[in-house]
């Protein structure tokens, strides 16, 4: 409806806006990949050893950006894939079921490699503890890092990363929400608060369902 037609109506409540707001836009996100892949090479000092595996669904674009950087300051491309650890989580059973995502390890392997996982939000660590679980499957790398886009904090294992996009202090109450081009039609990270999105949500089914005064249905 209308503002017009609310003013018409002035029985009529607005529908209840939700409390997301943007943290991060593109060029933020943009800047932190960028920084990232350079921290990558200065630690490592060069692209030689590095492998880079994302974690589906978002870590698998970030990481094949991260590896784009790394290619147009070095002038070699790094060994790219996704490491899915849907089979590995401890919280299967306990939560809805997860369909299973892919993954592709590349040719070479990660026998001796530096192996650097790329998420998009670092929270509880729990995803991290079931990749290292899924890598000590696949083969034994020289040494294992972690990039993420986000660090949100809360976490329940002694988990830290080693390259973080932006640290970002929140509540357990909220939710932070990664948007990527490949996935959602623009990049952008978002943080709302869960109880307040929730009620909005609530109050708009409610709305739906019954029409207002004054209003035929």
């Amino acid at each position: 409806m209308s503002p017009a037609q609310s003013a018409e109506h002035p029985e009529i409540s607005q529908p209840p806006k939700r409390s997301s707001r943007e943290v991060l836009d593109a060029s933020d996100i943009s800047r932190a990949l960028t920084r990232i892949a350079h921290e990558i090479l200065e630690r490592n000092r060069g692209a030689d050893p590095v492998v880079l595996l994302g974690i589906p669904s978002r870590g698998v674009p970030l990481a094949q950006r991260v590896s784009a950087r790394i290619q147009a300051v070095e002038g070699q491309s790094v060994p790219t894939g996704s490491l899915d650890v849907t089979m590995y989580r401890d919280d299967i059973g306990l939560k809805p079921p997860r369909g299973l995502e892919h993954t592709d390890i590349p040719a070479d392997g990660i026998d001796g490699k530096v192996v650097v996982l790329v998420d998009d939000v670092l929270f509880s660590g729990r995803t991290i503890r079931a990749a290292l679980d899924a890598l000590g499957d696949i083969g034994r790398p020289r040494a294992v890092q972690l990039a993420v886009l986000v660090d949100r904090g809360h976490r329940e294992l002694p988990i830290r990363a080693d390259y973080v996009g932006k640290n970002l202090p929140t509540s357990l109450v909220e939710r932070v929400t990664v948007h990527l081009t490949e996935f959602d039609g623009e990049d952008a990270v978002l943080i709302a608060d869960k109880a307040a999105d929730q009620a909005a949500d609530k109050a708009a089914d409610k709305a739906a369902d019954k029409p207002p005064t004054g209003v035929k249905a």
